[in-house]
């Protein structure tokens, strides 16, 4: 897929930036079926069309911090998309944050950026384990400082941007009733009330969708 635009990051970034992005989609340990088909399109699509996507590795913070640089605009750009993959589905987990906080050690980021994320945990220690815990916002000025780091991305890559729209949901899904032999066991609301910062997904998206029509004069219908 071509563009009118040049990106400001090598072929290698973006694919170092991909992969980060993926392992951290990767990292709570839910890849079901729908998952595994969205990441083969983005591995043929975003990575190389050769690749193979069940052979694809996720990537060591090492690696990432040999590609992108250590305390550098590409880092935090990378930061600030992996954070917003991590949150995407409106949980995050204990694997996702280890991740998060290996990456930014080693890309020499300041790691007060996820302190309001951890503050969404709960302490499952004394209770049964779960693999997610839907994000909650104690305060609505503890997460204040990050929602403006968030919202500080600016898109600047067709790669990325497709990214983006393929992995943050295009609406907010509808709530609903599990039930179990005919009764209700769990009630799952909006996505969009259980995310205190679903308003910085939506914000981003927007803008990964107006810089590929806009800028880079794609047809964006297939994100809508």
């Amino acid at each position: 897929m071509t563009t009118v635009v040049q990106s400001p990051y090598s072929s290698e970034q973006i694919a170092a930036w991909l992969r980060g992005l993926l392992t951290i989609a990767w990292a709570d340990g839910n890849f079901d079926e729908q998952e595994q088909q969205l990441i083969a399109s983005i591995t043929k699509d975003e990575l190389a069309p050769c690749l193979e996507w069940d052979s694809l590795e996720v990537i060591t913070p090492e690696e990432l911090a040999t590609v992108l640089g250590k305390n550098t605009p590409t880092a935090e750009n990378f930061l600030r998309t992996a954070v917003m993959v991590a949150i995407a589905d409106g949980t995050y987990s204990p694997s996702e944050d280890q991740v998060l906080h290996q990456f930014c050690q080693a890309l020499g980021e300041p790691e007060d950026i996820l302190s309001a994320l951890r503050h969404t945990l709960e302490d499952k220690a004394q209770a049964t384990p779960v693999l997610t815990t839907p994000l909650t916002a104690p305060t609505p000025d503890a997460l204040t400082p990050l929602r403006d780091w968030l919202d500080g991305l600016d898109v600047q890559d067709p790669r990325v941007a497709r990214f983006l729209c393929k992995m943050i949901p295009s609406q907010c899904p509808f709530e609903r009733d599990v039930t179990l032999f005919g009764r209700k066991i769990v009630h799952i609301p909006p996505l969009c009330k259980i995310n205190p910062l679903y308003e910085q997904l939506v914000g981003l998206r927007f803008r990964a969708l107006s810089y590929l029509a806009d800028d880079c004069k794609e047809d964006v219908s297939e994100y809508i």
